[in-house]
């Protein structure tokens, strides 16, 4: 019998804590950055809350 998958190309994208907080990358900050100023360029290294309802992350993210 076959379950819900997780979506590997979503899960990958996201870091989930040992208290079941969802975090993320700033979006943004892939390339480009060299002139932007050192400060800028370490703020987007930076993770931040995302923040989903529980419908969309239980088809994405079944086991979570």
């Amino acid at each position: 019998m076959k379950g819900m998958k997780t979506n590997k190309s979503y899960s990958k994208r996201l870091k989930v804590t040992k208290n079941g907080k969802i975090l993320a990358r700033k979006p943004g900050f892939n390339h480009f950055n060299a002139k932007q100023s050192r400060n800028k360029q370490l703020a987007g290294h930076r993770a931040k809350d995302f923040v989903i309802k529980n419908k969309p992350k239980s088809h994405l993210m079944p086991f979570i």
